[in-house]
């Protein structure tokens, strides 16, 4: 075939598409690509992610084990992030025009704090190579004929001809979104919802909307599922850093359980409870008439601490030298293993991330191409990978799309 009859077809307009569709461009300049999006508007989820500042990417410099970042795919994308890493990332956008930065919290954003540069940046990469882009066009049939060739179907009633197709649709909320891929022989691991925000039903608690602890120690009694960072409580129960990370390892789990699952939280980050009973059994040696409300430990929120000690059935006014080795080792407790009941899950801002999709056991891991279909390729949320918040489902999309672009 020669690179002239090369006719690639990328089905998802985002950001795993986007970078499919100009690596692919670059990688057979005289090849016609075509990026196809059922929306209005393209990079819609790169618009909204990180608050619409666009968390691009990490500096991996916290992760010591991929599995930290992808709860889903981790093998895979050490696998993959050997051809196009984070650190590749950052190039390639400062290279184009778009400088970044790094945050104390790793987060890579654009040094405009405005996702649109990001967006901009690819919408141009794309014009310049001759990358065509065609909105609402939503993909309605997917057959391969007898050549090998793809003959894909639209909404519209037209139909066109690829030797070869992308598939960067991001996770779809329903299995039967990917019923056309099942259709093909991929299996399909379920969908559930990852990223979301717990509700807990303790009005005492919610009280404390606004609140924020950091870090802290989230986990599922009973498994291995923790997570640590910032808590935000909210008027429906907690979110935050901590909460959506829990969510991302928790999520095919918690789906099992319809939502409904223990809670415990460490208001006291990693420090292990002999830490924080000496440290309490200092503070009132060294303030023992000092009432127990006005002295709040551990740099904790004078309104967290005020509700523990409610909790407890404690008065704010009781001396810290009345305090007993019993009513110690309860305040112990609560601080180091606060106990709650999610109660159902709520959304987190306009994003949505899914647990699941076509699984890694019908692709080939080098290519990302079908193992069923030649010409078939995957990349994105599509596929059964999914991370925790910070940049590493965009990083995901970043890399995916640089390896099937470059076959």
């Amino acid at each position: 075939m020669l690179k002239t009859d090369l006719d690639i077809a990328v089905i998802g307009g985002g950001a795993a598409g986007f970078m499919a569709a100009i690596t692919a461009k670059e990688t057979h300049p005289e090849a016609r690509v075509t990026i196809f999006e059922r929306a209005l508007k393209v990079l819609a989820k790169v618009e909204v992610t990180g608050g619409g500042r666009c968390n691009v990417t990490n500096s991996f410099a916290r992760i010591t084990d991929l599995k930290q970042a992808y709860p889903r795919g981790h093998k895979l994308m050490k696998r993959l992030m050997s051809t196009f890493n984070h650190e590749d990332t950052y190039r390639w956008f400062e290279q184009r025009g778009v400088p970044l930065v790094t945050q104390d919290d790793e987060c890579v954003f654009p040094k405009a704090q405005d996702s649109h540069v990001v967006m901009d940046c690819l919408t141009r990469q794309a014009a310049r190579l001759g990358v065509t882009i065609c909105c609402r066009s939503r993909l309605t049939g997917l057959t391969q004929m007898e050549d090998g060739r793809w003959q894909l179907a639209f909404q519209q009633g037209s139909h066109r001809i690829f030797q070869r197709v992308i598939i960067t649709t991001g996770g779809s909320p329903q299995a039967r979104g990917l019923a056309y891929l099942a259709e093909l022989g991929h299996t399909i691991e379920p969908p559930v919802p990852s990223l979301f925000t717990f509700n807990i039903r303790d009005k005492a608690f919610c009280n404390l909307m606004g609140t924020v602890v950091d870090p802290v120690v989230m986990s599922i009694p009973g498994s291995k599922m923790r997570s640590v960072g910032a808590l935000l409580v909210t008027h429906w129960g907690v979110s935050g850093p901590a909460t959506l990370k829990l969510s991302s390892y928790a999520a095919r789990f918690l789906a099992e359980k319809d939502y409904h699952s223990p809670l415990a939280i460490s208001w006291t980050g990693e420090r292990k409870r002999q830490e924080v009973e000496e440290e309490l059994l200092r503070l009132q040696a060294q303030n023992p008439r000092k009432q127990i409300g006005t002295l709040h430990p551990f740099s904790l929120p004078q309104r967290l601490w005020t509700y523990v000690i409610s909790k407890l059935g404690l008065e704010t006014c009781k001396p810290w030298a009345e305090i007993g080795r019993k009513t110690m080792n309860r305040i112990v407790e609560t601080l180091t293993n606060d106990q709650y009941v999610i109660d159902g899950k709520g959304t987190f801002r306009d994003e949505f991330v899914t647990c699941g999709g076509v699984s890694l056991s019908s692709v080939h891991a080098q290519t990302l191409e079908s193992k069923h279909c030649p010409g078939l390729f995957f990349a994105g949320e599509v596929l059964d990978v999914d991370a925790i918040t910070g940049g590493f489902n965009l990083q995901a999309a970043w890399t995916m799309g640089v390896v099937v672009g470059r076959q």
